[in-house]
């Protein structure tokens, strides 16, 4: 059983990006926690692989595939997600990507694809949720943010910015929508996540903080747990570095 503090028993999480890398590490981490879980992510069948894994915990669980850029989408998902259980109590917003690229070589489809993953597509949803979450029963909201919001690096101009506009947000709405629901940011730092399969060997067993490597994706699970649950029932509105000491 979860430490009473980090306990999820009876809750609902929804968690976008949750078929693969952090987003799949957070949900299997709340299901143990004791909360049923719906899955969204583009592939139908990698969010029903999650689900699999999350029924066989003896939790509820539903795949809902969505585009999490996509507004309309983002509409839909809020009200399916919704319904589908009665309420939602948690929300992970944290499908996002962050290609290298030097901004000169950046295109406009690609500077929006960017933003609309890292930002649009976020605001959208969580503002749905939040407002929902407000006139019901209150909740706690997360969004997976970067430290490259806080300390950009070169060739990752539209990402950075996005996820300095979300954590922007995240300030914004604690107010908006308090007292009742929480919502915070983390800033992740280098994961060994699918991504880091284009990653050099070196870059895969050496980072530039001040653990001197990148982290494990169960590594975010602890800083997840802590901002879904009454452990940090006074925290709202911050965005908290898991990053290894960048």
């Amino acid at each position: 059983m979860p430490h009473p503090l980090f306990d999820l028993s009876g809750k609902v999480a929804l968690i976008t990006g949750g078929s693969r890398g952090l987003g799949r590490e957070i949900a299997l981490a709340f299901a143990d926690a004791g909360a049923d879980v719906i899955v969204s992510s583009r592939k139908a069948d990698a969010c029903e692989s999650v689900v699999a894994e999350i029924r066989a915990k003896g939790r509820r669980a539903l795949a809902l595939p969505a585009h999490a850029a996509k507004w309309d989408e983002m509409d839909r998902l809020a009200a399916a997600a919704w319904d589908a259980f009665g309420r939602l109590d948690l929300l992970v917003a944290n499908a996002g990507m962050g290609p290298l690229v030097p901004s000169h070589e950046v295109s406009e489809s690609l500077f929006d694809s960017v933003v609309g993953l890292n930002f649009k597509g976020p605001f959208r949803l969580i503002a749905n949720i939040a407002q929902r979450m407000a006139e019901s029963e209150g909740g706690a909201i997360l969004a997976t943010s970067s430290i490259a919001s806080l300390r950009p690096t070169p060739q990752v101009v539209p990402y950075a910015a996005a996820k300095a506009a979300l954590n922007a947000m995240v300030a914004s709405m604690a107010h908006e929508y308090g007292p009742k629901v929480r919502i915070n940011a983390i800033a992740a730092g280098p994961f060994l996540t699918d991504i880091s399969k284009a990653w050099s060997k070196e870059a895969r067993e050496h980072s530039d903080n001040a653990l001197g490597r990148p982290g494990r994706p169960a590594e975010i699970v602890s800083t997840a747990l802590y901002l879904a649950s009454p452990a940090s029932s006074f925290v709202t509105g911050a965005v908290i570095r898991c990053d290894g000491g960048c």
